[in-house]
């Protein structure tokens, strides 16, 4: 976000086309806007275990992120929705694009904590593959975890299995929309190369 030319700092990007253009001097500079794949969902349905896995089937065509690893206390605001994590993320995303392969993000977000933020002229497009799973299995995977993650909390699970009923309900309408991969009887390999699969498949003509 700083340009090469007068050194000024932007706080939202500036993009024409495939070209970084700065606000205050007018410098052009080429930018490969290249997609994002997400890989969300409730906690609970795979995300974590199947990016581990991607990596093998994928490392060789894209970057493989894990969201959880910048999820420290300076970028956890819930009064402006996550907006520092989210900016990180996709600033990060950005300049790994530069290398020519795209990314795919692993971790739990819905498309309005993307797509209105002023990041998102960075990128040619972001897709969303969310990972869901009976209310059950979720219970009792999320139950399962070790005490330090604090899952033994009722509440906490009610709240991510309302969210598991409204990624169901709202994937199809949400902009862009989400496609689904429900996890409740499926193998985690299984689960990862379809993933894998609908990687290949969006950037299929890259």
């Amino acid at each position: 976000m700083i340009c090469a030319a007068c050194g000024e700092w932007a706080d939202a990007p500036s993009v024409d086309g495939d070209v970084l253009v700065c606000v205050r001097c007018g410098h052009r500079e080429p930018f490969r806007r290249l997609p994002v794949l997400a890989l969300t969902g409730p906690s609970g349905t795979g995300k974590s275990t199947v990016c581990k896995r991607l990596i093998p089937l994928l490392g060789d065509e894209v970057v493989v992120l894990e969201q959880d690893v910048l999820w420290i206390g300076a970028l956890r605001d819930p009064a402006d929705d996550f907006g520092a994590f989210r900016q990180t993320w996709l600033r990060m995303i950005a300049m790994l694009n530069q290398s020519g392969r795209p990314s795919v993000l692993c971790g739990t977000v819905a498309p309005p904590q993307f797509e209105q933020r002023p990041e998102r002229a960075l990128f040619s497009g972001i897709h969303y593959l969310a990972l869901v799973a009976d209310d059950e299995a979720l219970r009792a995977r999320l139950l399962a975890r070790p005490a330090w993650r604090g899952w033994q909390d009722e509440d906490r699970i009610a709240d991510m299995l309302r969210f598991n009923a409204w990624v169901k309900a709202n994937a199809a309408s949400t902009d862009p929309p989400m496609d689904l991969l429900d996890t409740t009887d499926t193998p985690v390999e299984e689960t990862a190369e379809a993933v894998a699969a609908w990687v290949r498949e969006k950037l299929a003509g890259l």
